[in-house]
């Protein structure tokens, strides 16, 4: 298996992706401070749509900590590298999912 030679492509992706999720949960930030209309059928959709904003919003936070380490990674010369077995990643994997942390086999075996 290869191992990752490009550590400033994948850091630039990883960074790009990083000021993406900056812009979309801040966005998210102000959707939810917007005061909520006075009609009881309006405000249950609202609530209903806030719910899934903040669901969006988590899963984004959970991802900008996977970048944030994946950049951690990167400056420590580990990018690329199982952080469970040491083996390298797949440049597939890398490839669809640049934060990744585990090869495809310890992900099978979790």
């Amino acid at each position: 298996m290869a191992i990752v030679t490009d550590l400033a492509g994948y850091k630039d992706i990883l960074l790009t992706r990083k000021r993406e999720l900056y812009r979309r949960l801040n966005r998210i930030e102000t959707d939810l401070d917007t005061l909520k209309s006075g009609d009881s059928a309006d405000r249950a959709i609202e609530r209903e749509n806030d719910e899934v904003l903040e669901e969006f919003g988590s899963t984004g936070l959970k991802e900008l900590k996977a970048i944030e380490a994946a950049l951690d990674r990167v400056a420590a010369g580990t990018f690329g590298t199982c952080a469970k077995c040491g083996n390298p990643i797949a440049p597939a994997r890398l490839a669809a999912v640049p934060h990744a942390a585990l090869c495809e086999d310890c992900i099978a075996q979790a």
